[in-house]
């Protein structure tokens, strides 16, 4: 048996020699150790053998097997290689070539690109760019800034309120220290920012909130639950309207880049006294009249006013010292207007083919 062992070590390693591919050497394997191969037929006549041979038989039969997995194996890598080459010569790839089919790239959200800007501008300016939480008290949301429980102004604020807040009733009450509720609500606006931020820094400040609100009411073309807003507060001595009115044009000339003429109507925000609505010059028609002013060449902007004595005050400001501003317009209205958007549900309906425009 040992002489036919050797011949079919001999025939096998010759077999593998004359191989051309991975399946001519597939062939092999299975020929000669395959379980119907050469050498395990062979090993069934051992049983037939003394103890001696058995023993003899076996470990040769192990040594012509190892070597001829070797050579399998070898001579596997050896074409694998030869493959790789000649994929390398035949299939040569430039790989500082543009793709013909390039994946497209993600981009920022209008909503955000907008928002950056107004950051970027009220940057350059000296303000503070700051942030508060969605999940509010009453109390900041509504009676730091003047507005009572009694006051009809809630009323108006289609207000989303928490009905479970039992893991968050320790955290507010530290939080909000004065209030007479623990309440929680999703804020209506980013006016309760303003309070926390005199409290934090104290006065003479300046700084922007921009954030998401929430107010429940029915969503249209011009209204939605969920929108963005941009807050902003100015405090220091000797602070006026005229103060007011150049930041609002210096925001307007750097977001729509020209000049854009600013003009206050009186309004009513309990917060601020005087209050006024400030409406911009209709950036589509330059003032003239047209369909998106209703002709009267003025587009409503923004509320504001001089931050009322009492906000001061739930801030920890002397309102005898100081005084100061305040403004909010909305993030996603300008977007709006800035591309000529006509309806707010398109922006948060995640709809790609709207998206890629921007």
């Amino acid at each position: 048996m040992i002489n036919q062992l050797q011949t079919i070590q001999k025939e096998c390693l010759e077999a593998i020699k004359n191989c051309q591919s991975l399946a001519d050497v597939e062939k092999v394997r299975v020929e000669f150790l395959g379980r119907k191969g050469k050498l395990p037929i062979l090993l069934k006549q051992i049983v037939g053998l003394s103890d001696d041979q058995k023993k003899e038989i076996g470990q040769k039969s192990n040594q012509v097997k190892q070597d001829l997995e070797k050579n399998l194996n070898n001579k596997i890598a050896e074409l694998e290689k030869e493959s790789i080459e000649e994929e390398l010569k035949n299939e040569w790839i430039d790989v500082t070539q543009p793709s013909l089919n390039p994946q497209k790239e993600g981009h920022l959200h209008p909503l955000t690109q907008v928002q950056k800007t107004v950051e970027d501008i009220f940057i350059s300016m000296g303000f503070m760019v700051l942030d508060g939480p969605e999940l509010e008290s009453e109390y900041y949301n509504f009676e730091a800034l003047n507005i009572p429980s009694w006051h009809p102004a809630r009323d108006i604020q289609d207000t989303f309120y928490v009905k479970s807040q039992k893991s968050l009733k320790s955290k507010v009450t530290m939080d909000v220290g004065k209030e007479n509720t623990n309440r929680l609500l999703m804020r209506t606006h980013t006016s309760p920012v303003q309070v926390r931020t005199m409290q934090k820094y104290g006065a003479p400040l300046r700084s922007i909130f921009p954030g998401r609100v929430f107010r429940n009411e029915a969503t249209d073309a011009c209204h939605d639950h969920t929108f963005y807003q941009v807050e902003g507060l100015m405090v220091d001595e000797d602070i006026s309207v005229a103060n007011l009115i150049a930041t609002m044009q210096t925001l307007l000339k750097e977001i729509f880049e020209k000049d854009v003429k600013v003009r206050l109507r009186p309004g009513y925000f309990p917060f601020v006294e005087p209050g006024f609505e400030v409406d911009l010059s209709c950036v589509f028609c330059n003032g003239k009249g047209c369909r998106i002013c209703s002709n009267t060449g003025w587009i409503e902007f923004s509320g504001a006013g001089m931050v009322h004595p009492n906000v001061l005050k739930a801030g920890g400001v002397d309102p005898e010292k100081y005084s100061g501003f305040a403004f909010g317009f909305g993030i996603t209205r300008l977007v709006m207007m800035k591309y000529g958007i006509d309806d707010i549900r398109l922006l948060l309906n995640g709809d790609l083919r709207f998206l890629r425009q921007f």
